[in-house]
């Protein structure tokens, strides 16, 4: 299918393999797969033997929309497990057009220097101390005028390359603006091999064949008008973004509220949708909605924040990052909702795993709730490298246990996204039995709260099971999560995708394998690095704090949780 660039730290050698052995391979099950091989589950995640591994989908780089997403896998330095993380740009685009199935980073560097990964005609590996502890937004500016602006970018901020364990990997969309492959510290682990970022130069023109172009085409065709007529898909985000999901998230009392105390914020409504579209409408400038993370989606859940003089304040401005930020800590407002999340971007930090650090810290008395100045003070902390900084950027359970407070939303070492479980109990088995810890998109339940009640204590470890296959498939055909509604309403469409591109005889049950493979080997990694059943459950406040104003706990039974093991 492609070929696979391994680069040797230590050696600073570069090789270029034969993928044959992972053919049908792409995507989260490709990087699963060679973490499950090549590391050992033991190994210290930011030590020699983890290796960093970033790959295109299954159907990266083709004319579907939404499937150019890029994997990013490594052990976790945050879950001590498997990890996968996801994200948008061009960059597994990019890859995918030019034959590159994957690149692998291993090994540690013996010297200190600040590395950038050039891949274009050859692969080169450059010396760029200007680089070092530079934040993201001006690495990202150095880069485009060093390498020219036809280029995707991988970078890590200052807090990756200081190896705290919040760290994400960001990556440049079209125009430059930042996206992130924000979960289990994978910012660290590029860190700890010495490389500063990643460039891809676009050649002009894709080697992808197709096995029968046209049967592709007119199924690609067909799921593009199907998310454009689709409600959520083709109008809601597109207007609203992913900021949308505050008011049913509000309305079931799920919605994370002053250290996840409270299911429901009273002025959820100045957060929502309406309330960021209305924003960027009202202020203009260079505010925008609808846009594109990736080349060729037509969902364009992407938004450009403004301030009230029209200048950018933040791009892009999503529901994760309302929730952990917002009314996590308070606010009641957009404005500081989006310079928290500029320095977060600009540190290269995790928005949901410092969001839930920035409540414990509240909690603790270092700030206060909704109180823009404390908050900064507490970012600045960790731009300054102090102590106090360090404890943040390491993420909710390490600031938690050094703070002193018992309320710590993680499972698995990882923060929980902006969805409580014990109102939406179908994550609360996702985020205790999934192989990625406190991971939505590892399979969230809140699309089926009408099938399902989100409070009821039975047939959510089933649900859960039901979501997590699904979305181990897409993200190993690089696909969103968000076209998910219109693909598994038909999964015939997929299998058709798949086998006109490849000229495969695959039925829907084996698409689903691929999901269903993928969540095993993760699991078995998982227990081998001995992360035992006995880990595969929420915090105790989950199980004895009734969350208003539901009042609902997670009371689910370990029998009831153990349906959703695949």
């Amino acid at each position: 299918m492609g070929k696979i660039i391994r680069v040797d730290m230590n050696t600073k050698k570069i090789e270029f393999e034969d993928s044959s052995k992972y053919d049908l391979l792409g995507g989260r099950a490709l990087t699963s797969k060679m973490i499950f091989d090549e590391v050992d589950p033991t190994s210290d995640p930011l030590g020699r033997f983890n290796k960093l591994i970033v790959a295109p989908g299954l159907l990266g780089g083709t004319a579907v929309s939404s499937s150019s997403r890029l994997s990013v896998g490594c052990k976790s330095p945050l879950t001590n497990g498997i990890k996968e993380a996801n994200c948008g740009g061009v960059s597994g685009w990019l890859l995918a057009r030019g034959g590159i199935m994957a690149i692998v980073v291993e090994g540690l560097p013996n010297d200190q220097p600040c590395y950038v990964l050039e891949v274009g005609k050859d692969v080169k590996l450059h010396e760029m101390n200007m680089l070092k502890y530079m934040g993201c937004y001006d690495a990202v500016t150095k880069l485009y005028e060093l390498f020219g602006k036809n280029i995707g970018i991988l970078c890590i901020g200052p807090c990756g390359e200081r190896l705290m364990r919040g760290a994400a990997i960001a990556s440049t969309d079209r125009i430059g603006e930042l996206k992130f492959a924000a979960r289990g510290g994978v910012g660290a682990v590029m860190g700890s091999k010495g490389i500063k970022a990643i460039v891809i130069h676009d050649n002009g023109k894709s080697i992808i064949k197709y096995n029968n172009k046209e049967q592709f085409m007119e199924v690609a065709t067909m799921i593009n008008k199907l998310l454009l007529a689709d409600p959520k898909t083709g109008v809601a985000y597109k207007k609203y973004g992913t900021a949308q999901t505050t008011d049913p998230v509000n309305a079931i009392g799920a919605l994370p509220t002053k250290n996840f105390r409270y299911g429901t914020f009273e002025y959820a409504e100045r957060l929502n949708g309406e309330a960021l579209y209305n924003t960027v409408i009202k202020r203009g400038g260079c505010g925008k909605t609808g846009m594109s993370c990736m080349p060729g989606c037509v969902i364009q859940c992407s938004n450009i924040y403004p301030d009230e003089y029209g200048n950018k304040l933040v791009s892009t401005l999503q529901y994760e990052t309302i929730a952990l930020l917002g009314s996590n800590c308070g606010f009641d407002n957009l404005d500081p909702v989006a310079k928290l999340n500029w320095q977060c971007n600009d540190l290269g930090l995790d928005t949901i795993e410092i969001g839930a650090a920035l409540g414990v810290a509240i909690e603790a008395g270092l700030a206060q709730f909704g109180d823009e100045e404390s908050c900064m003070a507490l970012m600045n902390e960790i731009r300054k490298n102090t102590i106090l900084g360090k404890v943040l950027a390491n993420g909710v359970e390490i600031t938690g246990k050094v703070l002193g407070i018992t309320r710590i939303p993680a499972a698995k070492g990882q923060a929980f996204p902006g969805y409580d479980p014990r109102a939406l109990k179908g994550n609360g088995v996702t985020y205790a039995m999934s192989p990625m810890g406190a991971d939505h998109t590892a399979g969230n339940a809140l699309g089926s709260r009408n099938e399902v009640n989100p409070l009821s204590n039975v047939n959510q470890g089933d649900l859960s099971r039901k979501l997590q296959i699904p979305l181990a498939t897409i993200d190993s055909l690089g696909i969103c999560m968000f076209a998910r509604g219109v693909l598994l309403k038909d999964p015939s469409l997929l299998v058709r995708l798949v086998n006109s591109y490849l000229g495969l005889d695959l039925s829907v049950e084996d698409i689903w394998d691929i999901g269903i493979r993928t969540l095993r080997l993760e699991r078995e990694f998982n227990i081998k690095a001995g992360i035992s059943p006995a880990q595969d459950r929420l915090p105790e406040f989950c199980y004895i704090e009734p969350l208003p104003p539901t009042n609902a706990v997670f009371d689910l039974t370990t029998e009831e949780l153990s349906k959703a093991v695949v």
